[in-house]
């Protein structure tokens, strides 16, 4: 699957938002709010609002299920995200650098689900 069909996207769900505006989580989280043409929603367990908007806990708990889910967590986090994403029905996700496993992009075959990974959507989007 082409980086452009995941691009064309309407929803995000950034996994790992953080209220850090150094870290990566909230850098891709701004930067795709900023494109203007995405619903981005962000999503972080310990984290109930940035900005005056909503962080959802799990991507269970977002209003509308995401097109593509931008994980920027651990490895080992990431194979439980691409578990709640088989299980919504998203089948699509980017492994931001250092998220990825090959445990997790497996997984992600076996499920379906395309993905893409060892490329940072900052200089993609």
């Amino acid at each position: 699957m082409s980086l452009t069909s995941f691009l064309e996207q309407k929803v995000f769900a950034v996994v790992g938002v953080s209220a850090d505006a150094s870290k990566y989580g909230s850098k891709v989280y701004n930067h795709l709010k900023k494109l203007g043409d995405k619903t981005v929603f962000g999503v972080n367990p310990r984290l109930p609002e940035l900005n005056g908007e909503k962080i959802f806990a799990s991507l269970a708990e977002c209003p509308v299920v995401p097109d593509v889910v931008s994980v920027i967590v651990p490895p080992k986090v990431g194979l439980s995200i691409v578990e709640e994403c088989k299980t919504l029905g998203i089948n699509k996700i980017w492994f931001q650098p250092g998220a990825e496993s090959d445990e997790a992009i497996a997984r992600c075959d076996e499920a379906g689900i395309a993905c893409v990974h060892h490329q940072c959507i900052l200089l993609q989007a």
